[in-house]
């Protein structure tokens, strides 16, 4: 990398990688500890619904540069625009931001090391699958500052128990990694060393599936959240009766008799 590509890089608030069907999203603020600004808020918005309409992209990964996932929101930022009116637009830019990664058909994995902490902690429990290093922390801590963590709260109750969550919420503390695995927020816990290798190996998994059943799959997971039994068992039973109408079930259904290796059509 030549020193001019370096400064570019640098300068760029979100960096994207494409490698193998996989699009990785790394938050680019490392002296602020990748907290979110409105600017890198609005740049988060615009890949996620790039990577929406990319068919090339089966998964997304989310990193962080520097020595932390995410701090949350850029407080100076919010300190310098003491207005009811600020506070409204920008809470929701960031529920935009979290609503376009439930939205997009590609599964999004955090790849979380150092701290992740109020809507850090948030854009985790947003994710659909999290791998965190050994050393990473996690809490949503605005309760320390007068401030509940109302908008993290959202995924952190569709994710945690409600008394871990509100344990989290209301007294703003630190969980570990092991901790936070344990709660339902991460998925895998990995050593430093082998974050990198985990997330591939997680990505990877998915990325051999086909991408229809997995794009109908997510679309539908977290509908029927929002439902009652009786009608998520009748929006699920539709899901797959036309799920069952795509090539690729064909395929998977004969390549399982036949004990061969499916050749999906929606790869």
């Amino acid at each position: 990398m030549t020193t001019d590509t370096a400064v570019a890089t640098q300068d760029r608030l979100l960096l994207r990688s494409d490698a193998n069907g996989v699009a990785t999203l790394t938050l680019n603020r490392p002296q602020q500890y990748n907290a979110l600004s409105e600017e890198l808020l609005a740049e988060m918005i615009a890949a996620l619904e790039a990577i929406e309409q990319d068919p090339s992209v089966r998964v997304v990964v989310i990193a962080g540069s520097g020595p932390a996932f995410c701090a949350g929101h850029d407080l100076k930022q919010m300190r310098a625009k003491p207005s009811q009116d600020y506070y409204r637009k920008l809470f929701a830019q960031c529920s935009r931001m979290m609503l376009a990664i439930a939205r997009i058909p590609q599964p999004v994995i955090a790849r979380v090391h150092g701290i992740a902490t109020a809507a850090g902690c948030q854009l985790v429990a947003q994710c659909d699958l999290a791998v965190a290093s050994e050393n990473a922390r996690f809490a949503v801590s605005g309760i320390n500052v007068a401030l509940f963590c109302s908008t993290p709260s959202v995924p952190l109750g569709r994710n945690v128990l409600r008394k871990q969550a509100m344990e989290m919420l209301l007294t703003g503390d630190f969980v570990d990694a092991a901790t936070a695995q344990g709660y339902g927020l991460v998925n895998r816990v990995a050593s430093a060393e082998r974050l990198d290798a985990e997330v591939a190996a997680l990505a990877q998994r998915i990325v051999e599936k086909s991408a229809i059943a997995v794009a109908t799959g997510k679309r539908m997971f977290y509908k029927h959240l929002e439902m009652g039994l009786e009608g998520a068992y009748q929006y699920a039973a539709e899901t797959m009766a036309c799920n069952m109408m795509a090539e690729d079930v064909g395929e998977g259904i004969d390549a399982f008799m036949q004990k061969r290796p499916p050749k999906w059509k929606h790869k």
